[in-house]
C-alpha cells in the first residue's frame, strides 16, 4: 500500500490540487525544513544541494517534486532491486512447463462453433457496456525518428490514419456490430489511454485536433503513468538538474498503481465495467475490444487471460508464456537452455514445445484490477543499467555520461501472473498475421518497421476482399488494400465487393 500512497501523492502532487491552477508556491520554512530531514535521514539529502541557489518558482518546482516520493521507499524498492530476496523456489533449479491444456486455446485449431459462441458472448457483454480498453500509450517514437507519442504515427498507409485512429476506429466498430445486433440505442466501449509525462500533453492534443476520431470525448479518458527517480551506482537519487529531480517511467507494470491513482478503476466501477482489454499502441493489428477474445475469457471465469502468437523458430528471441514452478508467468528468452527452445511438442513434432509468444494483449477482470491495492506492493522492481545525464554534486555542471552511471526502475506488466492459481489464468493463441505486426524499429530496418506494419495491413485487407469473393489486381504482386476499420472490424460486412473487381493498391472507407 505504501507505493499506491506515494503515486498518489506525486499524481496529486503534478495535478496541483487546491490551487485552482496557480503555479506552485515556494515553501514556508518549516515545510522545507521537514521534507529535508526527512531526506537527509534517508541518506538522500543531496537533492537539496543547490536549493538555496534556485530562484522562487524553481524552489518550488523542486519542493513539489521532492514531496512527491517517499525516500525511505526509493531505498527500499532500490535496495530491493538490487538484491532481490531469493526464495525457497529460486534456490533449485525452476521447473518449466507448458500451460495445462485447460487454460489454453487456439484459433489455429478451435471449433468454428466454438469461436462463434464466443464472438457471440463478447459481443453481448460489450452491447450490455460491460468491456472497457486500456492502451498502454507511453512511448515516444524516437527510435521512429519522430519526438511525437508513438501513436501518432502514420505508417504510409494510403489513408494515411495514425496508429491512435485504427485503434479508435476500431473502438467505434465493434460499439456499431454489438449496437445493431443487440437492437441497443448506444453502445460505449470506454478508452483509457495511458501516458507517459512528455507524451500526456501531444497525446491530448492530437486527439482534440481530429475529434477524437469519431469516439464521444466522455468516452476517452486520458492519464498518465507514474515516474520514479534515477539512481546513481551508489544508490542516490540523481538530479537531472539543479531544480529538478531525473525521473523515469515506472515501466508497463506501473499500469496498475496508475489505474488506481488516476481513479480509472473507480471509473469503471461507476460504469459497470466487468471485463477490460489492455495492449500496446505500437501494434498496428490489434483486434481492440476483441469480441472472441472477451467472450473466450469471460466463459472461463479468469482474472486474467493473454493473447500469443506462435514463436516463428527455435531462436526467436521473445517472451514465453508458459508455467514456472506451477504457476503462469512470462520467460523471457535469456532464461532458457537452447534444448528447451528446441524441444518439441510431444503430441506434435511439427511443433515447439514452448511457442507461445508474449505480445502484451492482455483480458482482465475488473474485480481483478479491483484488488490491485492488496498486491501492488509485492510486484518487484526491475533494474535498467543507463546513461543519465545529470549534475556533479560537487561542481554543479551536467555531466553527459560515455557508459552507464546509474539504473532506472521498472516493473513489468505480466509481473503480477505469478500471483494467480492456474485456473485463473488463460491463454488464446492466434494468427501472427491476424493480430500481431509490432512498430519498433525506424523505416528500411525489414523488420517491426513502417514498412511491416503498412504491408500487414495491406495483405490482411487483400485477403479480406478475396474471401469475400472480390477481385484484386495490381501492377506489383506485393501491393494490397486497406480495408477501413469504419467498414469492417475483422473482415466480415464485405459482401458488397463480391464479384467486383479493386485496382491495388486500394482503400476501401465505404461501400460505394
Amino acid at each position: 500500500m505504501a507505493a499506491v500512497k506515494d503515486l498518489a501523492q506525486n499524481v496529486l502532487g503534478k495535478l496541483n490540487i487546491g490551487s485552482s491552477g496557480a503555479p506552485p508556491k515556494e515553501p514556508s520554512a518549516e515545510e522545507l525544513q521537514a521534507l529535508r530531514e526527512k531526506y537527509t535521514k534517508a541518506g538522500q539529502g543531496q537533492v537539496f544541494t543547490f536549493y538555496d541557489q534556485l530562484d522562487t518558482a524553481e524552489k518550488a518546482t523542486l519542493f513539489q517534486q521532492l514531496s512527491g516520493f517517499n525516500p525511505e521507499h526509493i531505498n527500499e524498492i532500490t535496495n530491493r532491486a538490487l538484491n532481490p530476496p531469493k526464495t525457497e523456489s529460486e534456490d533449485a533449479t525452476p521447473k518449466f512447463e507448458p500451460l495445462p491444456t485447460s487454460a489454453t486455446s487456439s484459433v489455429l485449431d478451435s471449433k468454428p462453433e466454438d469461436l462463434q459462441r464466443w464472438y457471440d458472448q463478447g459481443l453481448e457483454l460489450i452491447a450490455e457496456n460491460k468491456v472497457a480498453v486500456v492502451l498502454m500509450a507511453g512511448g515516444q517514437g524516437t527510435r521512429l525518428g519522430s519526438s511525437a507519442p508513438k501513436g501518432c504515427f502514420d505508417i504510409g498507409l494510403p489513408s494515411h490514419k495514425s496508429l491512435f485512429q485504427l485503434q479508435a476506429e476500431r473502438i467505434w466498430k465493434v460499439q456499431q456490430l454489438a449496437q445493431k445486433k443487440h437492437s441497443k440505442e448506444e453502445v460505449v466501449v470506454p478508452w483509457y489511454v495511458m501516458t507517459s509525462g512528455p507524451t500526456r500533453g501531444p497525446t491530448e492534443e492530437f486527439f482534440e485536433k481530429h475529434n477524437y476520431f469519431g469516439l464521444k470525448k466522455d468516452n476517452v479518458i486520458i492519464f498518465e503513468q507514474g515516474v520514479l527517480p534515477c539512481i546513481s551506482n551508489d544508490g542516490k537519487i540523481l538530479l537531472e538538474s539543479k531544480g529538478k529531480v531525473a525521473v523515469a517511467p515506472d515501466g508497463n507494470g506501473g499500469i496498475y498503481q496508475a489505474l488506481i491513482t488516476s481513479s480509472v478503476v473507480a471509473d469503471m466501477g461507476k460504469r459497470g465495467v466487468q471485463h477490460v482489454h489492455a495492449y500496446c499502441v505500437d501494434n498496428c493489428l490489434v483486434r481492440v475490444a476483441d469480441p472472441t477474445f472477451i467472450g473466450f475469457s469471460a466463459s472461463k471465469d479468469v482474472e486474467i487471460a493473454t493473447k500469443v502468437v506462435r514463436k516463428r523458430d527455435a531462436k526467436e528471441s521473445v517472451g514465453l508464456i508458459m508455467q514456472r514452478n506451477g504457476k503462469p508467468d512470462v520467460v523471457e528468452y535469456s532464461e532458457i537452455s537452447s534444448e528447451m527452445a528446441e524441444a518439441k511438442d510431444s503430441n506434435n513434432k511439427e511443433l515447439l514445445k514452448f511457442r507461445a509468444a508474449n505480445i502484451v494483449n492482455h483480458y482482465y477482470s475488473f474485480r481483478f484490477l479491483d484488488s490491485i491495492p492488496q498486491w501492488a506492493h509485492k510486484l518487484p522492481h526491475h533494474v535498467a543499467r543507463k546513461k543519465i545525464p545529470s549534475v556533479n554534486i560537487e561542481s554543479g555542471e551536467t555531466v553527459k555520461p560515455e557508459k552507464p552511471n546509474g539504473i532506472k526502475l521498472e516493473q513489468f506488466v505480466f509481473d503480477c501472473f505469478p500471483f494467480l492459481p492456474m485456473d485463473k489464468f488463460a491463454c488464446m493463441e492466434v494468427r501472427r498475421e491476424d493480430e500481431f505486426s509490432p512498430l519498433k524499429n525506424a523505416r528500411g530496418t525489414g523488420e517491426d518497421d513502417p514498412d511491416t506494419s503498412k504491408r500487414d495491413i495491406m495483405d490482411q485487407g487483400k485477403k479480406w476482399v478475396q474471401a469475400a469473393g472480390g477481385v484484386v489486381t495490381s501492377e506489383k504482386e506485393e501491393e494490397g488494400v486497406e480495408v477501413s476499420p469504419l467498414i469492417s472490424y475483422g473482415g466480415e460486412g464485405l459482401e458488397f465487393l463480391k464479384n467486383r473487381t479493386i485496382k491495388a493498391p486500394a482503400v476501401i472507407e465505404k461501400e460505394d
